[in-house]
């Protein structure tokens, strides 16, 4: 089985928390992410949006993108508004030649807003749910058909959040929209990661490694403290340096025969964590679990030729 390791660079800089951001050039996030070992990177906020552009820096790095986050409104949005934001962003990573966009999903979400505690998050109704989750298929089912696969990712903070969340939106959608599984959110959010993989590995198509510090998380009163106050604190690291169990995560997804991206996403504060450094403790505990599982890691970054 072959497996890819790629990164965010939501560890060199924070989209939400500018003062969780290191004044660090693309070409030296993804310079050091490559140093460590890490082949591929989602797209982040300073990446340029023409492929003319991206592409020579991608190759002078000798990574390709793995992915990227698409904000979308589909819980109070129509299916049309989505359509025209995220046109632009399918012909560049057809462009580039990404794997998929990751979908999340910010409609009614509060997890960019550091003034609304965790505890008010919003709760879909069984009929919400029904609704969205057929919703978010049809989506998925366009963009596939534009030429550009979506991978829908649950979210601490947002309307899909705890594992019965999920599962309620896995029964109700269909296979026009895959799942990226994060197993930091997930645990975050109390519910089990190994089980998750369980029920829905059939249209888990891409992987967050995000692991967790379950110390900070348990001390965070919800009532109180935001998703970006947790984030702030800690909340989150990389693989080797939290709470989460990835030799058994890893093997998990290998038992089902799960292959393609392992993606580090794990923003915290980059001067306190250096991210060159935490880079390379999660690559190194990565390979450690890959190993083991059975997997062969793709060396290979930018296509040659």
């Amino acid at each position: 089985m072959k497996a890819k390791l790629g990164m965010s660079p939501i560890a060199w800089w924070n989209d939400d928390l500018v003062e969780l951001s290191d004044d660090v050039s693309l070409e030296e996030c993804l310079r050091q992410s490559r140093s460590a070992g890490f082949t591929g990177m989602e797209k982040g906020r300073r990446f340029p949006d023409d492929p003319d552009v991206m592409l020579p820096i991608l190759k002078a790095a000798d990574v390709t993108l793995c992915g990227g986050w698409f904000s979308g409104t589909l819980v109070e949005e129509d299916l049309a508004a989505n359509k025209d934001r995220i046109a632009p962003m399918i012909e560049l990573f057809k462009a580039v030649d990404a794997p998929c966009i990751v979908y999340g999903e910010v409609g009614r979400s509060i997890q960019g807003k550091r003034e609304i505690p965790l505890a008010q998050k919003a709760k879909l109704s069984d009929d919400e749910m029904k609704a969205y989750a057929r919703k978010v298929t049809e989506f998925g089912e366009w963009c596939a058909a534009q030429g550009m696969p979506l991978a829908y990712h649950h979210h601490m903070a947002a309307v899909v959040e705890t594992e019965a969340e999920l599962d309620a939106f896995m029964k109700h959608s269909g296979a026009g929209i895959p799942l990226l599984l994060d197993a930091g959110h997930l645990a975050f959010a109390g519910g089990n990661v190994l089980r998750a993989i369980d029920n829905h590995h059939a249209r888990i198509t891409h992987v967050h490694v995000k692991d967790v510090r379950m110390d900070v998380i348990n001390k965070l009163d919800r009532t109180k403290q935001s998703f970006l106050d947790a984030v702030a604190l800690g909340a989150f690291t990389v693989p080797g340096d939290g709470s989460l169990d990835f030799g058994a995560i890893v093997q998990k997804f290998a038992d089902y025969g799960y292959e393609g991206w392992f993606v580090v996403e794990a923003e915290q504060d980059p001067k306190a964590n250096p991210p060159l450094k935490m880079a390379q403790v999660g690559h190194k505990e990565l390979m450690r679990v890959m190993t083991a599982a059975g997997y062969t890691v793709e060396t290979q970054g930018f296509p040659k030729g």
